[in-house]
């Protein structure tokens, strides 16, 4: 006993077996099992890193997706026909109001015409001739809103035109040539009144607020230059004193208060001014007119003695062109002592004399030999022969012939004749007596009257001068494209002795046209996009109707179903029609994105299993390929017939739904109709705010 207890007596032969060693099949049955366990385990722990790295190789795959799904929907809207059409007209508008405008006078500069040495600092003028401010009495019979259509886009384009000249051209001088109001002459004085009877009620405040007008378009951007000058120390000037028929009347047709009302706000008509060292004569021609005109009171002509009641007119006109020599030969001093850094060299006697008669100035006489070249500046265009062509720049008539130019060409000339109040070329007495008093040295003439341009050299006059005609700056003048006249002046000379330096004689004057935009164009263009985005519009409405795309406003989106709820009557008739499978409806749904939905709807688990209330089978209607659906149905619901007891909740949706419905188009014309003006206010809309934008501001 006690040696079995401790274990030294001898074993039984079930203890033998027990520690016998196991056999090959059963050691390779353990291999086997331990093998597959442990390759299911790495397996598994793979799978599981696997997976993982799936997951996370996929969430980063759905960021990238939705990254490029963005930029694609943002490249879809920028790009979008509505946008592309706004881009067109952005940039047309903006070339019509602005690029065109700044290009036409950026090619004018100076330097790009000018042959001068290049130590010549010549001294620069722009000519400007009949503005013609458009008022009343442009188009009297025009109606409202045209005619202040009219007066708003004339304006504007002085405006557009003289800022830029001023602000990039920087003339150092800038005449008027006269004209600068269309109806000056018809807007009453205290003591004077249109002769016209349609104008009688028009008063001088009609006059101001021209003259206001006037003031704000030209005087205000003038300052744009700046005031100094590169030519002159006395800086810049601008000078709108010569009238024209419009501003005065003609001849015998002017009222001396009209002309008085003139002169106090721009200064005498008859002056002299040297610039660059040119003589400037600037002649009140149409008040001069009147001394060889009939006088209506005495149906005589007036005479240079003075014999008509109506001289009054024409006398002081005519006391400048007598005492031209006396008034050049002291500008001409008074610049000579400028250039010298001297002061004036007159005084005048300290003595009583008779008002009537002119002072005799205690004026020093010129070197001998002093003559600054003279420029001669009228409103109305000096005689010359009927037919006298124009040459090749006129705009409304141009030349018959150009190779060789006719020396008779009526078409081109300006005609010869007289009117109300106008008459478009001054007599030949008249001219001959302006060019001999105003010389000797009369070069060049500049005019105006004629709105267009027109070039003649004058060889019945002494010194054969040649006249230039300025186009007219307005664009409501009868020309496409209006214009300006710059002329570059260079003539060196001695301070001391006035004489010229330059030992060659050579011109002291070179002209250049300077042509404007052409405003009917430019509403043409816009007339013409007008049209092509109507009719891309058009085909675009017309699209939509037989391919309407998803995101049509015609077609309900499809991740926003309409569902409403049965009524109790109809709930039996479309129960016994539902025929789709939980599996199938499970199917259909998920295809959708709305596959908890079908799922819980298609579900019919009895009642009171897992507290969950019996549902009904599910009607898919209006889905393609499901109940025998029509597939050119434009429109997909479907309908969960199910009891809810959230009643206010499905009541809304409900009345969302309607509300949604109501709004789409379901006709064709009525998709048209709504796809054409819904793009077309877009378009229209942001088209309209820019263009405002673009005239207001400058």
């Amino acid at each position: 006993m006690s040696a079995s207890i401790f274990g030294n007596g001898p074993r039984s032969s079930r203890d033998h077996r027990s520690f016998e060693r196991p056999s090959l099949a059963t050691r390779f049955s353990g291999i086997v099992q331990s093998t597959a366990r442990y390759g299911v385990a790495s397996i598994r722990a793979r799978g599981a890193s696997t997976w993982v790295a799936y997951s996370r190789e996929y969430s980063r795959a759905r960021r990238r997706h939705r990254r490029v799904g963005w930029l694609i929907a943002l490249l879809r809207m920028v790009l979008s026909l509505q946008n592309v059409l706004l881009l067109v007209w952005g940039l047309t508008l903006w070339w019509g109001e602005r690029v065109v405008f700044r290009d036409s006078v950026q090619e004018c500069s100076w330097e790009l015409w000018e042959n001068w040495p290049q130590e010549a600092i010549p001294h620069h003028v722009a000519f400007i001739a009949d503005p013609q401010l458009v008022d009343p009495h442009t188009y009297p019979g025009r109606l409202w809103p045209l005619s202040s259509l009219t007066i708003f886009y004339a304006d504007l384009y002085l405006y557009r035109t003289h800022s830029l000249l001023q602000q990039n051209l920087r003339p150092d001088t800038t005449f008027f040539l006269g004209d600068l109001f269309d109806g000056g002459r018809e807007w009453a004085t205290d003591k004077s009144s249109s002769p016209e009877e349609r104008f009688k009620h028009y008063g001088n405040s009609m006059w101001m607020q021209e003259y206001r007008r006037f003031s704000r378009i030209f005087f205000d951007t003038w300052r744009l230059g700046g005031a100094n000058s590169a030519s002159s120390t006395r800086g810049r000037k601008i000078i709108a004193s010569l009238p024209g028929n419009h501003d005065l009347g003609f001849g015998h047709g002017i009222q001396r208060p009209v002309v008085e009302r003139f002169q106090k706000y721009f200064g005498e008509g008859n002056r002299v001014d040297v610039l660059g060292n040119h003589s400037v004569i600037s002649v009140d021609t149409v008040s001069l007119s009147a001394v060889d005109q009939p006088d209506p009171q005495t149906g005589s002509s007036s005479g240079s003695d003075g014999s008509s009641q109506g001289d009054e007119v024409w006398r002081p006109a005519q006391n400048f062109l007598n005492d031209l020599q006396v008034l050049k030969a002291r500008v001409t001093r008074e610049e000579l002592l400028a250039l010298q850094g001297k002061r004036e060299a007159y005084l005048a006697p300290h003595k009583v004399v008779d008002a009537e008669v002119p002072l005799d100035l205690n004026i020093s006489p010129l070197p001998a030999g002093v003559d600054l070249p003279t420029i001669v500046l009228t409103h109305v265009p000096l005689y010359r022969d009927a037919g006298t062509p124009c040459g090749p720049l006129r705009e409304r008539y141009p030349p018959s012939s150009t190779d060789p130019l006719r020396e008779k060409d009526e078409r081109n000339a300006i005609k010869i004749h007289r009117g109300y109040q106008y008459q478009n070329v001054l007599t030949e007495a008249i001219s001959k007596d302006i060019v001999t008093k105003a010389g000797p040295g009369v070069t060049q003439i500049y005019s105006g009257d004629d709105h267009d341009y027109c070039e003649v050299t004058h060889r019945k006059f002494s010194g054969s001068p040649k006249e230039i005609t300025v186009k007219t700056m307005s664009l409501a003048m009868g020309v496409r494209r209006p214009g300006f006249q710059m002329a570059s002046l260079w003539n060196p000379i001695d301070p001391d002795s006035g004489k010229p330096t330059s030992t060659k004689a050579s011109p002291t004057i070179q002209n250049f046209r300077c042509l404007l935009p052409d405003q009917i164009a430019i509403f043409l263009r816009y007339a013409y996009l007008f049209v092509f985005t109507l009719l891309i519009l058009f085909v675009r409405a017309i699209s939509r109707v037989f391919y309407p795309s998803e995101q049509s406003p015609s077609t309900p989106d499809p991740l926003l179903p309409l569902s409403h709820r049965f009524n109790d009557e109809s709930q039996s008739s479309s129960a016994s029609t539902a025929t789709s499978s939980p599996s199938h409806s499970e199917h259909r749904f998920a295809s959708r994105g709305l596959t908890g939905v079908a799922s819980r709807a298609s579900s019919s688990s009895p009642s009171g299993e897992m507290g969950m209330r019996p549902t009904k089978h599910v009607q898919i209607i209006g889905v393609p390929g499901v109940n025998g659906s029509n597939d050119d149905s434009r429109r997909a619901e479907w309908d969960i017939c199910e009891k809810s007891k959230d009643k206010p909740w499905a009541s809304t949706k409900n009345n969302i739904a309607n509300d949604f419905q109501r709004h789409i188009p379901r006709g064709p014309l009525a998709t048209f109709c709504y796809e054409f003006m819904s793009s077309f206010k877009w378009v229209g809309s942001i088209t309209l705010v820019w263009y405002l934008r673009l005239i207001w501001t400058w």
